[in-house]
């Protein structure tokens, strides 16, 4: 589902169609709303000097519980983020909205924070993903309000983050999550 989403989203942006035509729409409508300080701090949980370092501990933690696979699994997705974001801006040339500036589709910042905020609550407790997901779309809509990103960039990064999340969970769940000869009936935390 992700993927068609996604799919969608970069066909419209390209070809001008009318979501675009309706994300610029709203777009203009909502930026500069909010107060400025919290949706400009809000914006900068996407960035990685502050993203990152939580994925960081998060898979620190998995590795020291002996989650490698998991910890592994979520640190390839968090490495495809700026590999598919990076090619897809140059390749969709998309202007800012505040800019004529191009390179705003996806929004590598709401990947960001989706893969590393979401990705630690998998390699912590799931109990944590209420949080990841108040996270990320705080970051997203903020994006959104301070003028960095139109509305579909940022849904484009959430839709791509979805398939490398899944595809995180499921290379990570395979039998090698935990370390032949740990003890099997210690499991330290929810996978």
């Amino acid at each position: 589902m992700c993927a068609v989403l996604f799919a969608l989203i970069t066909w419209q942006v390209a070809v001008n169609g009318p979501l675009r035509a309706l994300d610029e729409h709203i777009d203009r409508a909502v930026v500069g709303s909010g107060p400025t300080h919290l949706t400009e701090f809000l914006a900068d949980l996407g960035s990685p000097q502050v993203a990152l370092p939580v994925l960081a501990a998060a898979a620190g933690l998995a590795l020291h519980r002996r989650r490698w696979a998991p910890a592994a699994a979520v640190a390839a997705a968090m490495a495809l983020v700026p590999a598919l974001v990076a090619p897809l801006k140059a390749l969709t040339d998309r202007p800012g909205p505040l800019t004529p500036e191009t390179g705003y589709f996806p929004s590598g910042h709401a990947a960001t924070a989706m893969v590393a905020y979401a990705g630690a609550a998998l390699l912590v407790s799931r109990r944590l993903m209420p949080v990841a997901v108040l996270l990320t779309a705080a970051t997203g809509i903020a994006l959104v309000l301070r003028g960095h990103h139109w509305p579909l960039d940022v849904l484009a990064s959430w839709s791509l983050c979805g398939v490398l999340l899944a595809g995180a969970v499921a290379a990570g769940s395979g039998g090698g999550s935990r370390c032949p000869g740990a003890a099997s009936g210690s499991r330290t935390g929810p996978g």
